[in-house]
C-alpha cells in the first residue's frame, strides 16, 4: 500500500506537469493547488457513521399525559430492571482496553562441504611428463535470523453513550461523543458499538470489552497538537518526492 501511494504522488505531479507545459498560464493555479494540497495535514480517524446522539420518538396523541396513574407512554413492568432498551436511554461505558501483542522467530540454517581432489603424475604425454598434484576445496554456508516485535496499548477512561437503535434481535446500537476544552487545548473522545442488554450490570454499566463492533476515537486539538504535526514545508514535500 505504500508503493500505490508514491506511485499516485508520482502520477499526480507528472499530471501537472503536463498541464503546465500545455498551458503555462494555469501554472501558477497548478502549483497553488499543489501546496494546498501538501499544507493538508492527514488525520486516520475512525469513522463513526451517523449522529452521536438521538432523542426519544415523539408521543403519539393517544399517549399524551392525560393526569392518570398510569401512563402507557411511561409504562414499565413492575419487576424489570431499570435497564437501557429504548432509542434515547443512555448507558455508561467503562472503556478497559489493554492489548499486547509480541512475536519472536528465529531461523538458523548451516551448511558445510568438502572436497579433496588428487590428480597423478602422468609420463610419456607428448613426449613430457605431468607432475602430479592435489587439492582440497572447503564450503561453509551459514545463515542466522532474529526477529521479534512488541506492541502494547492501554486505554481505560468511561464515556456515556445513547442508543440510537433497537436492532431485530433486542441488540442496543449505542453512539457517544465526550468534548474536553482545556484554555486553548480541546479532547473529543468519541465511542460506538453494539450492545447485549443481558451484559449490562445495575448501574447502567458495561465494559468496553463487551461491545461488538466498537469504535473508539481520541482526538486532541490546540498548540500541544500542532507541535505534534508536521510543518506545511515539509508535508510540501512528501506529497511529491518518491523516496
Amino acid at each position: 500500500m505504500h508503493a500505490d501511494k508514491k506511485q499516485m504522488k508520482s502520477a499526480r505531479l507528472a499530471r501537472i506537469i503536463d498541464l503546465i507545459r500545455v498551458d503555462p498560464r494555469r501554472s501558477a493555479s497548478a502549483l497553488f493547488c499543489l501546496f494546498l494540497a501538501a499544507c493538508a495535514a492527514p488525520r486516520h480517524d475512525v469513522v463513526m457513521e451517523g449522529p452521536t446522539t438521538a432523542r426519544p420518538p415523539e408521543l403519539p396523541a393517544k399517549a399524551m399525559p392525560t393526569g392518570g396513574i398510569y401512563q402507557a407512554s411511561a409504562y414499565r413492568p413492575l419487576f424489570e430492571d431499570a435497564k437501557p432498551r429504548y432509542v434515547g436511554d443512555i448507558l455508561t461505558v467503562q472503556i478497559n482496553e489493554k492489548l499486547d501483542a509480541s512475536q519472536t522467530a528465529n531461523s538458523n540454517t548451516e551448511k558445510k562441504s568438502d572436497f579433496d581432489v588428487k590428480v597423478p603424475a602422468i609420463s610419456g604425454v607428448l613426449g613430457s611428463k605431468i607432475n602430479g598434484a592435489a587439492g582440497s576445496v572447503n564450503l561453509s554456508n551459514t545463515f542466522d535470523g532474529k526477529g521479534a516485535t512488541t506492541s502494547s496499548n492501554l486505554f481505560t477512561g468511561t464515556i456515556t453513550v445513547t442508543v440510537i437503535d433497537v436492532l431485530a434481535n433486542g441488540n442496543l446500537q449505542v453512539v457517544g461523543e465526550k468534548r474536553i476544552g482545556i484554555r486553548q487545548n480541546s479532547e473529543v473522545l468519541k465511542f460506538s458499538g453494539v450492545v447485549n442488554p443481558a451484559q449490562i450490570q445495575p448501574g447502567n454499566l458495561i465494559s468496553s470489552t463487551q461491545v461488538a463492533d466498537a469504535r473508539l476515537d481520541y482526538r486532541g486539538g490546540g498548540y500541544i497538537e500542532e507541535a505534534q504535526i508536521k510543518g506545511w514545508l515539509s508535508r510540501f514535500f512528501d506529497s511529491f518526492l518518491p523516496f
